[in-house]
């Protein structure tokens, strides 16, 4: 029977509600946006929209394994915990670790750093949102006294102006960014300023773009509290009742508009009409993400902005105040729960000797760690030098998304224990691990998380759990009753723990902490089940939540009163040079979350960008000899990746930009965070991923091609290849550094899949021109196809970039050709295109996929506008459905246009 059930969205820190329609005959969902979710109000992004076809089963991991050979659980978590006890006996607590992740819910995260902290004793449970939030984390800490934000998504439509800084908010929180759209349309006298050295997509709305040299953000606010200041523009009453510290940050802040865009490298109009802007709008939101906080000084960036709302009284009340974009979909609840090493739980930490104190009494512990512990790039330097020999990872895939990754990876092959807890089976992380353990995916859980804008939203089950898969929370409280804690982990069910968390947060608090909800505390099953989405603190004074926190001027620091901090602004540790002398960026895509271990399961999301790519401005590419769409290694002092090149003028020269999602799993070489340094912030330890010098050169391969298979191949690798799921077939994109002997050969041996069946083979060869294609077809039916093209021993010697573009004119368009696979049965014409690499008469061939929501091309898009003569991107949604979902598409659009 089907039924409908209201959950979250798994992906980032906008928190959209969802409404799954669950058939649970079939195990399939029907994916909408939940109308009533206050986050959302029913749109969906492209990932959330394909979220029902994440769910399959194949690649989860079902059962645990015990150095690679599956077990009962029974016996692996003996194993776990014994191993953990064992070390701790011989090394002390603080060889052991947890590291976890913003995937995990709340009750997890609790139960995590409870058995870490409490129990074992020692601080080392960190967490990957250390490597998006934790700068923010500590700008909160310093300006509030408390982690913090103030605001929330209601004051995007009351805002006179909305500054978006170091964040791509069209493609990483698009919900978010399309609010802002509509706010936008609805009131044009809006004002939009996008602050980031790329020109992104979000800056299709924006009034300004300022893109400010790599790093120097810090001067760029510093300069505007001092413009606020010689303008007459401060809130000299608010200043003087509710803050300290402003003389000496604004001293410090002595830096003219002059010395601004000489350091910031921008235009000194533009600049002073941002200036100008901030300081003659009341109502002004300053919206920041990794941009800012993924920095080695992430946490003076934080508070430089800060430091401009404080000084304008412009905190907590509506339309108004600086707002931290968080990353992932519990990155929140992580930080309620004390899921970063220095804290401990429910807003406390190790700088507080009550806090420590105060903590042990209500879990009854003894045994309370006394200090913190390593921070997510220490802990696996700690690993590697072996002060850590056993390590819990949870959720998360540290052998791609840390940086320095390559030395992760050896971290992990050294350690003495690695435990992984994962619902995908085949991950880099998983690779490395004595100890697999199954835990439920999202469609299985049940718990809590909390969105940007302190918005608690219930995750509900869906499914059953498939194989045997269990909750993190259980599967930690198993080993923590293994190992001697049965008393303090008896939880039978996620609402225990959850109404424990709820009594911490109240627990001595009157008042002294902004993180309170302890009216959950006493929570029946009944309401835990029916929970609707609420802001916290939820308390006695505040039952119903509460929107936006510090409106009335009181904070959390010891004198009651907000902090201003004295920035010194510090430029990036590593800088470029003779040898690296580019300044690599990292970032998200649309369509692709974190390590793609979900959204590579739907192939409509792997459409739009199907390889890892570089974006180079055309300055560089001609300066190091790179040709669009070519190969280019391109390498750091830490590792290397080779990616394809993407040129365009929406770089600053000198910098080049990789996405971040890519890993062995699919590509050979696509790893970004082997590249980036490890360099962290000293206060937030968050690691500088925005900037790392970085050198490039074209990758020169005897030959590139493609191969499209119906089914999953087992080939024999080339030194460079990618793999793209897609609507019943496989993509793999390949080149080689050295010719085969025998390209038939090659070929029956890559493409054949040992199934019986007796193929017919199409082929042609043309060894003058370096061109190879041949099909394999099974009763009429393409099974695969593959077009080579190499250098010839026709060609003339030509100069490297001409080559390229030569094979690049003899590789035909992939859109066309998967639409084959689709057929039961080849027509004649079809089966003489495999051999021509065109298109039969009639065949339309989409191109590059600009809207995934809809699976639109961009040539379906082109002949639409160029035929109907269609002038708006509304237009081209009203003909052709694309960027009316979740509108991530739109600046296509109207760049086409």
């Amino acid at each position: 029977m089907n039924k409908t059930i209201q959950t979250t969205c798994p992906y980032c820190g906008v928190g959209c509600g969802i409404s799954a329609k669950v058939d649970d005959a079939h195990h399939r969902l029907k994916i909408s946006g939940d109308t009533s979710h206050p986050a959302n109000f029913g749109r969906l992004c492209s990932k959330g929209s394909a979220l029902g076809e994440t769910i399959e089963l194949k690649g989860r991991l079902l059962q645990p394994k015990v150095y690679g050979r599956e077990t009962s659980w029974t016996e692996a978590l003996d194993l776990v915990a014994d191993s953990f006890i064992s070390v701790i006996d011989k090394y002390g607590a603080d060889a052991v670790a947890i590291y976890g992740s913003g995937q995990l819910l709340t009750e997890d995260y609790y139960v995590a750093n409870k058995l870490m902290k409490g129990f074992i004793g020692s601080g080392n449970m960190d967490t990957n949102s250390r490597l998006c939030m934790s700068s923010s984390v500590a700008g909160h800490k310093r300006a509030f006294g408390s982690d913090t934000v103030p605001g929330c998504y209601e004051d995007f439509e009351q805002a006179e102006m909305i500054v978006l800084i170091g964040s791509n908010a069209a493609w990483c929180h698009p919900v978010s960014f399309q609010r802002i759209r509509a706010a936008k349309e609805a009131n044009p006298a809006l004002k939009i300023v996008v602050i980031d050295p790329r020109r992104t997509v979000s800056c299709d709305i924006a009034d300004l773009h300022l893109p400010l040299a790599s790093g120097t953000d810090a001067v760029l606010f510093n300069g505007l509290l001092h413009f606020l200041s010689e303008q007459n523009a401060l809130d000299s009453a608010y200043i003087e009742a509710h803050t300290e510290g402003f003389v000496e940050a604004l001293n410090t802040a002595n830096v003219d508009i002059e010395q601004v865009a000489k350091a910031c490298r921008l235009n000194k109009d533009d600049l002073h009409r941002f200036y100008q802007w901030f300081a003659g709008h009341e109502k002004v939101m300053s919206l920041y993400s990794q941009g800012i906080n993924q920095s080695s000084s992430g946490t003076d960036k934080v508070n430089a902005i800060i430091n401009c709302h404080l000084a304008t009284g412009s905190i907590g009340k509506p339309g108004m105040g600086p707002f931290s974009l968080t990353g992932q979909p519990n990155a929140m609840g992580g930080r309620e729960v004390g899921g970063l090493s220095h804290q401990l739980a429910a807003h406390m930490d190790f700088s507080s000797a009550d806090d420590i104190e105060r903590v042990a009494r209500f879990w009854n512990t003894s045994n309370i760690a006394q200090k913190p512990g390593y921070p997510a790039v220490e802990l696996f330097d700690a690993i590697y030098d072996g002060k850590v020999k056993a390590v819990w990872i949870m959720g998360t895939n540290p052998v791609v998304s840390l940086p320095n990754a390559d030395k992760v990876k050896q971290a992990l092959q050294g350690c003495e224990f690695v435990v992984v807890s994962d619902c995908i089976a085949d991950t880099d992380t998983t690779a490395l691990a004595h100890v697999l353990l199954p835990a439920q995916g999202w469609s299985e859980k049940d718990g809590t998380v909390t969105n940007s804008e302190r918005r608690i939203s219930r995750q509900r089950a869906l499914f059953k759990p498939a194989g045997g898969a269990k909750p993190d929370w259980w599967i930690i409280t198993q080993v923590a009753r293994r190992m001697g804690f049965e008393q303090a982990f008896h939880y039978q069910s996620p609402v225990e723990i959850f109404r424990e968390h709820a009594a911490l947060s109240g627990f001595e608090n009157n008042g002294l902490r902004d993180f309170d909800i302890s009216a959950f505390a006493n929570m029946s099953r009944h309401d835990y089940d029916r929970l609707q989405p609420t802001q916290w603190p939820v308390n006695q004074a505040y039952p119903q939540g509460r929107a936006r926190l510090f409106d009335d001027g009181k904070f959390f620091t010891e004198s009651g009163k907000a902090k201003f901090i004295a920035v010194t602004p510090r430029l990036p540790v590593n800088p470029p040079d003779q040898d690296y002398p580019l300044i690599l960026n990292t970032g998200r895509l649309r369509d692709q979350w974190h390590t793609m271990t979900r959204t590579a399961i739907a192939a409509k999301l792997n459409q739009h960008k199907a390889e890892p790519f570089v974006e180079v401005h055309p300055v560089d590419a001609q300066s190091y000899g790179l040709v669009g769409n070519s190969l280019a290694t391109i390498e750091s002092h830490w590792g290397s990746m080779i990616a394809r090149v993407q040129i365009t003028d929406s770089q600053l020269p000198g910098n080049v930009f990789v996405p971040m999602h890519w890993t062995e799993q699919y590509a050979s070489r696509g790893r970004m965070g082997a590249l980036v340094n490890s360099i962290v912030d000293p206060i937030s330890n968050q690691p500088e991923s925005k900037h790392t010098p970085v050198r490039i050169k074209a990758y020169q391969p005897a030959w590139q091609g493609f191969i499209l298979s119906r089914g999953e191949l087992s080939m024999v690798a080339p030194d460079y290849w990618v793999k793209v799921k897609g609507e019943q077939v496989y993509r793999y994109e390949l080149a080689g550094l050295s010719l085969p002997e025998n390209w038939q050969e090659w070929a029956q041996k890559n493409l054949s899949d040992n199934d019986g069946a007796t193929p017919q083979w199409q082929e042609y060869q043309d060894p003058a021109q370096g061109n190879y294609r041949a099909a394999r077809i099974v009763n009429n039916q393409l099974e695969s196809v593959v077009f080579i093209a190499a250098a010839g021993s026709a060609l003339p010697a030509t100069a490297w970039m001409q080559e390229v573009e030569q094979r690049r004119e003899r590789l035909p368009e992939r859109n066309w050709l998967t639409g084959l696979f689709a057929k039961t049965e080849l027509e004649k014409a079809e089966r003489m295109a495999l051999l021509t690499g065109k298109p039969p008469v009639g065949v339309a061939d989409v191109g590059t996929i600009v809207c995934a929501c809809f699976n639109v091309g961009e040539k379906t898009i082109q002949a639409a506008i160029r035929e109907k003569g269609l002038k708006t991107h509304q237009e081209v949604g009203r003909c052709l459905k694309a960027g009316t979902n979740c509108g991530s598409c739109v600046p296509e659009i109207k760049a086409l246009l």
